[in-house]
Parts: C-alpha cells; structure tokens; sequence
C-alpha cells in the first residue's frame, strides 16, 4: 500500500562545507580546493587523502556562483543507463514534456550501466544546486548512496518499484517475469530458455528472470539462462538464437529480456526456415512498437514508458510546491498475447 509523506528531510541535511572537509582531512581548505581543482599542485597521497575525506562526508562542490548559491535553479538533473534504448528515450519524454509545461529544465546524464560513473553525474548535478534529482532505478553505489541520503531536495528513484530513498514510480519487474513464464506454460511450451543481455549491470533483466524461474521450478521445470556479453540489439538476438538451438537443442521457446533481442531472434529464425512459433516460440518485454509491427507479431510486456516519467515528474513538482505526495506507485504493466507464442 503506498504511504503518503511530507517534504522529507533526511539526514546531514545541512551541505557539508569545504573548510569541514579540511578540518576533518587535517588539512587547509585551500589545499582541499587544489585538491579537486587543480589535482596537479597537490601531492598524490594528499590527494587521495582529500578524496576519501570527500567521498566519507559526502561533500559536494557548489558550482553556482556568488547570490545565486542560495538560490533554487530551475533544473532538474534526469540519470539514466543508456541513450541508445528506446525504453529510456521515452521516459525521458514524459519527463521533459512535464517539467518544461512548468517553467524547467533538465540536465541529463547517460551511465552507461556503470554505477561509479553515476555517483559522478550525481556529484556534479548537485553541485549545480538542482531542484531535483531523477534516477533509473533503485542500485546505486555506496559513495552515490551516501550523496544522495545527505541531500534535501526530493529524490525520484523511477522504473522499479522497491525500498527507495524518497519517492518511487514504477513496476515489479519479478511479476512481470512470472506473468510470461505463465503465459508460456499455459500455451504448452515446457522447455523454455530465458535471454538476457550484460544482466549484471541491466539487473532488471535479472528481477525478470527471477520471476520467471520461479514459476519454471514451481512446475518442476529448469529454467537455463542465456546472459549475453552485449545488451539488447537486433544483431544480439539473431545470435542468441542460434546459440540456444546449439546449447539446447529440444528448447521449444525463447523468453527474451526485452523486445531487440525478441524481435531480432524472430527476424533470424525466418530466415533459417524456422517457425513460428510452431518450431520455437519468442517473447519478449517493453512492448516496441518494431515487435507490432513485425509477422508473427511478438509476444511481450508493454510497460508504460512515457505514462512513467509524466507519472515520476508530476509527483516532482508536487513535492516541489510543498504538497504531501504518495511516496510509491506501482504504474502496472500489460501482457500482449502476440502471434510468436
């Protein structure tokens, strides 16, 4: 059930200042400043010291000058883990779209899927004394952890739902893995191997596959996992499929991570003479227009992208006005029953 809060004030929430910094690291504030600025005057050692006392306090450099430090920038930082993926470039739209009806901006940052690159995009965004702050997900290291509990300004933590830092706009991506291994067990498929991409780093991909495998060991099935090297692509998926039908060689069906990977296996086993789903059945997730639009249409999970981030950004600048707001929704998702299954 969601609960609904005030403004949160979490703790340290007064900004830690350089000259703690040089106090706690034993050393002049302006050799802290030389430090990060100017790391070349500073003695290797010393800086290194500098930095763990920075990364500990979780200080943050005020990059706005003079009168406007104090002031409230009309930005608000937005991080996500790819610009390449349609699913983000949607939620980005709604977003945009949302804050700009508003009077704001956004400053955009891409991870790449690497979580220390993150805590660096957050450190600079708050500098920049941002409004708010939207992150793609819940996993964040621990120095990005710690930037994040010690600043006062609402944090959207959006894409999944779970135990978030401030406010929380997603899905569950576990039900939404059981919810295919469901459906392909009740269309007969028994022998079904789940394709991921680089999972270690797009860890929702895992939440789905943990759902999935659930259900396939509740039924006294296995459920292989195919993780692969690259992230979601049409080129991925072709390969992914010739590489299941040679490792396992009696799968009766594919249940993608998402809709490249699906859409490029379906386009593949065309080709090779395949059927489907009457040789090997394909699923996906996202719910891309390219798997509508292809024959057989693909079977997958339509999430609400673009619906997401207008949610995320609307619950923003509730927050922002000083009203009380729901700290989690659950915006669902949808099972679209396509051809290829």
């Amino acid at each position: 059930m969601s609960k609904s809060s005030p403004p949160r004030r979490r703790r340290g929430s007064a900004r830690t200042t350089l000259s703690q910094v040089a106090d706690v690291a034993g050393v002049s504030a302006i050799t802290v400043s030389r430090a990060l600025n100017a790391p070349e005057r500073v003695n290797a050692e010393t800086r290194r010291h500098i930095l763990a006392t920075v990364e500990r306090l979780g200080y943050v450099p005020n990059l706005v000058a003079g009168s406007l430090a104090s002031a409230s920038s009309r930005f608000i930082a937005v991080i996500v883990p790819s610009l390449a993926n349609a699913v983000f470039i949607e939620v980005i739209q709604g977003l945009q779209e949302t804050f700009e009806a508003e009077g704001y901006q956004i400053l955009l940052g891409n991870t790449d899927y690497d979580l220390d690159r993150e805590a660096q995009l957050v450190r600079t965004f708050l500098g920049w004394s941002c409004s708010a702050l939207v992150t793609a997900g819940l996993r964040h290291s621990d120095a990005c952890r710690s930037l994040l509990s010690q600043w006062d300004k609402p944090i959207m933590e959006m894409m999944e739902l779970g135990e978030a830092l401030d406010l929380n706009v997603g899905l569950d991506h576990s039900e939404a893995g059981r919810c295919m291994a469901r459906h392909l067990l009740t269309r007969g498929y028994r022998q079904i191997v789940y394709v991921a991409g680089r999972m270690a780093e797009d860890y929702r991909a895992g939440l789905r596959y943990a759902g999935h495998r659930e259900i396939l060991e509740g039924e006294g099935l296995a459920a292989p996992l195919l993780d692969l090297a690259h992230l979601g692509s049409l080129e991925a998926g072709a390969a992914a499929l010739e590489r299941v039908l040679e490792t396992h060689p009696r799968a009766d069906a594919i249940h993608f991570a998402n809709d490249d990977l699906a859409t490029g296996a379906l386009l593949h086993a065309q080709r090779l003479g395949l059927g489907v789903p009457k040789d090997i059945a394909i699923a996906g997730f996202n719910g891309l227009p390219l798997g509508q639009h292809v024959t057989p249409r693909l079977t997958t999970i339509r999430s609400p992208r673009q619906h997401m981030g207008q949610l995320a950004a609307q619950r923003l600048l509730a927050r922002l006005q000083g009203d009380v707001v729901s700290r989690r929704q659950d915006v669902g998702f949808e099972l679209l029953p396509g051809d290829s299954s």
